[in-house]
Formats: structure tokens, sequence, C-alpha cells
């Protein structure tokens, strides 16, 4: 384990009681509260100073309710240091209201809409989309970028459309681990990190590999070649919690990287666990 307190950068909280999240009706062994206590429990024996809360995807029409609901949360547990919302960036220049709403909360650093969940692969090239990207600098907001492997290609074409932005792309791009593919990604990863405003998350690989026969040989391809590509500084830790227990609990996840990361030096820890996310998210 890292020996200082590190800072998570994608923390998902919901409280069924408060707002809808439809997807997770498919997803049973996710499909109850999960709220900041169990979260710090789920810890253990691992030492989290801050935290960044990532959307998690409940009826769109709640967006602003989420960001809400959080900043309450936020109150009671200090370390909680910055909201990534949800937004209706597909609206183009209608998107404004809401994103004008989001960033009036301090707590709001960034701006998710997912693009993995989209059926055309070619949505997040659509002028009114990358028209609501492009705004978001205007609002102070940086992009977290979530997609499948087969979407990276047309994500780099969003991201050179985007030279202002600040983007991070969440879980590595979800290459298909389970499968051991690591082509066409590695080289579309590559791509995408010679554009210097975009970052990585070392988060969200052991829910793409399998979920019970997992091993550290299995993530270590994967880990490597993002820290090739982005380098120590442009990429930073996140524990995906509590998507990540489908797969493994929060512990074994941190020891996981910490492994692959073995004869790293003390800066470069520090960086990836640290530093990068404050620099980044602003904290």
């Amino acid at each position: 384990m890292p020996n200082f307190p590190i800072v998570d950068t994608h923390l998902h909280l919901w409280d069924l009681g408060r707002l809808r999240y439809p997807w997770l009706a498919s997803v049973p062994m996710l499909n109850r509260n999960h709220l900041i206590e169990d979260y710090r429990r789920a810890c253990g024996p691992v030492q989290v100073a801050k935290m960044v809360f990532v959307q998690c995807e409940c009826d769109p029409a709640l967006s602003q309710q989420e960001a809400d609901w959080v900043t309450e949360v936020a109150r009671v547990e200090p370390r909680l240091r910055g909201i990534v919302a949800q937004a209706p960036l597909e609206l183009g220049d209608g998107a404004e209201p809401a994103l004008a709403a989001l960033a009036a909360n301090p707590l709001v650093k960034g701006i998710r809409r997912l693009i993995q969940s989209e059926a055309d692969d070619e949505f997040c090239l659509r002028p009114k989309f990358v028209r609501g990207v492009r705004s978001l600098p205007h609002h102070g907001l940086s992009f977290d970028l979530c997609i499948f492997h087969r979407q990276l290609a047309n994500t780099i074409l969003l991201v050179r459309q985007c030279p202002d932005v600040k983007f991070v792309l969440d879980h590595i791009g979800k290459p298909d681990i389970r499968a051991g593919l690591l082509d066409p990604w590695r080289a579309e990863l590559r791509a995408l990190a010679a554009l210097p405003n975009v970052w990585c998350k070392l988060s969200g690989l052991v829910t793409e590999a399998d979920f019970s026969k997992w091993t550290d040989a299995d993530l270590r391809p994967f880990i490597d070649h993002v820290v090739d590509c982005f380098g120590f500084e442009r990429v930073m830790f996140g524990g995906d919690w509590p998507v990540s227990t489908q797969a493994c609990d929060y512990p074994r996840w941190v020891a996981t990287l910490d492994a692959a990361l073995h004869g790293c030096s003390p800066d470069e820890l520090h960086r990836v666990y640290v530093r990068n996310a404050e620099g980044f998210y602003r904290m």
C-alpha cells in the first residue's frame, strides 16, 4: 500500500431513496444504496485524504439534484473535495443554463456526459456535442471521457477539435482486458496521449477483466502501457467504488496498482496518487 494518504479521483455514491438510477435494475449486485459511510468501511487500511465524486447516471432530469445531494454529503465528509457532474452537452448551446447552474457550485470541477452507452460510435463527433464540450472552459470545467475501446478513435477526433478543454480518460478507455486484446487500443491510446490536454485515470481495470479469475499479470500490460504513454505527469489513481466491487475489494485494487508501480520513485508515486489529481481537479 502507499505509505501516504491518497486522492481517489473516481468515487460513486447513490441513495435510491433520493434519486432514480434506471441502469441499476440490470446490475443486481449494485442495486442498493452505496453511501459515504459504506465507502469509509470499504477503504479498510487505505488512507484516503481527498476524493472526487463522479456522476452515476441518475435520471438525466435529476442531474442538478445529484450535484446538490453530493454537496450535502461533503458537509459531513470534508475529504470530498470535488464533483464531476452530469450535463446535457449534446444540446450544444442549449446546455448553457445547466452548465452555469452547476459551475456556480465551487465543488463542481468537471462534467461527464457518458459516451460509452451511445450506440452510435460517432455520437461524440456530432456538432452540437462538440460545441457543448468546447463551452466547458468558459465555466472553468474539465471533461471526463467515459468510453469503450471501440470509441477511442473517434474520441481522438473529438479532443483534437477541443484544444482548450482539459480532458481525463476514465478507466483507461475500457480495453478488452478479459480477452487480452491490446490492439488497436494500444496504438490509439498513444495517439490520444500525444495530445497535451489529456490525462488518464488508472481506474476501472478490474471490471474490464474476468470478474472472478483476473490476476495482476492480466492487468500489468495495460497499466504499463498507460504509464509509458502518459508518463507520471498525466496519470492519476481512481478507485471506481462501488462498481469495482463486482471484481475485487478496494484494498486489493490499491495493492494491485501499487505492485504494478513497484520500482517507481517516491516522487512518481506521489504524482500518481496525489499531485496530478490535485492539479487536474483544482483541489
